[in-house]
């Protein structure tokens, strides 16, 4: 079985498929009670900057290779197979139709097998010397039994101890001491250009090194998890990867390996994902203090502070981190931010965006008094507020409303949102706002990315409740630059749409 995730891009900017470590091996597949099956699982110019990537640089010339680096670490990272019963359509087979067949079975077809046990194959990283394996929360997910067999062909039972599938993490335990493992380092320090090795279990061949560079930290907006914090590497990472090692030239574990971006090929593009030893380590040390992430949580979404939001709200391009939803009884909606708040600083320290906003106040503890400082329509305020504990989970009728040729709405229609529409779009009964019936391929609109369906709730920070005050504002606005406020199946998002 194979997944594929679409990376998130603005509009007109083609998409990428992710694949994920759920990946099928060539040749295995997925067989029923009595079989084995082999699902592979996997998410699937040196800068030397510093002493251990100078000796690693070194050790190469001198006909030494990386040996030295390697060695000490392979002993540490295992193959994980685990097993799930998954249930099967009932398929007929279209001969039993045919009435000189069913009267072998008594007029009744026979019946299909109704489940198959699946087993994938991954990897893991020992953590500790009595056990502790760090891996990938979707090489285990919903397993029913785990097996981890070491580099000396040892095999133990695997007990899963947790998962954070926000972050794709999971921890092991084996009942064994005296293991190998792996020192950790520290993912903050990398820079572009680092060596970094790759060790794992690759369509199952058995334990594989591969070598590459980093090539981008922070990579996010993948959509492979809620929380992204990516490290880019080109050491090659294929299925079967996925929780094992990523090294950096000291022999230090700097990353889990998670995912790879494939192009629709199912193997190795040169362009791999890592989740930074930082966050793992976090993670882990939550689940092993409470059994689960306890994270910190403000209740406003958030999005990017673009070029055209910032001209829109007369702020610093792509600096801060744009409110543009908030739950009305979460601490955000208590502390009295609000839509269209800019969030420039946490506790005093500048806000890059909203997915480093994100990560922080992840990292906090529920309880913690942080204090933002924010834009509200070009004036500085400062709103303190208490964390809370993050929650688990977190067609139209006749179109109306066409705008003028000289408005950047052109070519998009609206429709009043009517309470039957409200519930074929899974919105709350208190949504208003109207309905975007057709949107013009070449429009203005369709090129800032609203679709039909789309839920238009203000422009330029005005509301809208009906059809007519939709043509107001739009008239009102003539020309000019919009700021929409979008509500696209339950989620709201602020759009600019250019003039001309």
């Amino acid at each position: 079985m194979e997944r594929f995730i679409q990376v998130r891009r603005p509009v007109a900017v083609p998409t990428v498929a992710v694949i994920l470590c759920l990946v099928i091996a060539v040749g295995l597949a997925a067989t029923a009670w009595a079989g084995n099956s082999g699902l592979v699982l996997s998410r699937t110019i040196p800068v030397y900057r510093n002493q251990s990537a100078r000796a690693a640089n070194d050790a190469a010339a001198n006909g030494m290779g990386f040996s030295s680096i390697l060695k000490p670490a392979l002993p540490a990272v295992v193959s994980i197979t685990s097993s799930r019963v998954v249930k099967i359509p009932q398929q007929q087979n279209p001969f039993f139709n045919d009435p000189f067949f069913q009267q072998f079975f008594g007029g009744q077809a026979p019946r299909g097998p109704q489940e198959q046990r699946e087993q994938g194959l991954g990897s893991g990283v020992i953590i500790s010397p009595d056990g502790y394996i760090l891996t990938n929360n979707h090489v285990v997910d919903k397993s029913t039994e785990i097996k981890v067999m070491l580099q000396d062909k040892r095999q133990f039972p695997g007990k899963l101890i947790g998962t954070d599938p926000k972050t794709d993490i999971a921890v092991l335990k084996i009942d064994a001491t005296g293991l190998p493992t792996i020192s950790l380092g520290d993912s903050s320090k990398l820079e572009v250009g680092d060596y970094a090795f790759a060790i794992g279990n690759p369509f199952g061949v058995g334990e594989t090194a591969t070598m590459g560079i980093i090539s981008a930290t922070g990579r996010n907006g993948l959509s492979i998890e809620d929380y992204e914090d990516f490290i880019q590497t080109d050491a090659a990472i294929n299925p079967g990867n996925s929780g094992g090692a990523l090294l950096d030239a000291r022999g230090q574990l700097i990353g889990i390996n998670t995912a790879i971006l494939s192009g629709g090929s199912g193997g190795n593009q040169g362009i791999g994902f890592a989740i930074p030893i930082n966050m793992a380590k976090y993670v882990m040390g939550e689940i092993l203090k409470h059994g689960k992430v306890v994270r910190g949580y403000i209740g406003v979404g958030l999005q990017e502070v673009t070029p055209a939001l910032a001209k829109a709200f007369n702020v610093p391009a792509e600096k801060g981190a744009l409110v543009d939803n908030v739950d009305p009884d979460s601490p955000g909606g208590k502390a009295g931010l609000q839509r269209g708040d800019i969030i420039l600083k946490l506790n005093g320290q500048p806000i890059d965006g909203p997915n480093g906003l994100r990560l922080t106040i992840a990292t906090m503890s529920p309880g913690a008094s942080v204090h933002f400082e924010i834009n509200r329509n070009g004036s500085i305020r400062d709103v303190p507020l208490t964390l809370a504990e993050a929650p688990l989970g977190q067609g139209a009728g006749n179109a109306a409303g066409e705008s003028t040729e000289e408005s950047p709405m052109r070519g998009v229609q609206v429709d009043e949102l009517t309470n039957e529409i409200r519930q074929q779009l899974g919105l709350k009964p208190d949504v208003k706002g109207v309905v975007i019936a057709q949107v013009a391929e070449d429009s203005l609109a369709a090129e800032s990315g609203l679709q039909r369906g789309d839920v238009i709730e203000q422009i330029n920070r005005q509301p809208v409740n009906s059809v007519d005050d939709y043509q107001h504002l739009i008239a009102q606005a003539g020309k000019q630059t919009l700021v929409l406020l979008v509500n696209r199946r339950g989620n709201t998002t602020f759009v600019v749409v250019q003039s001309e």
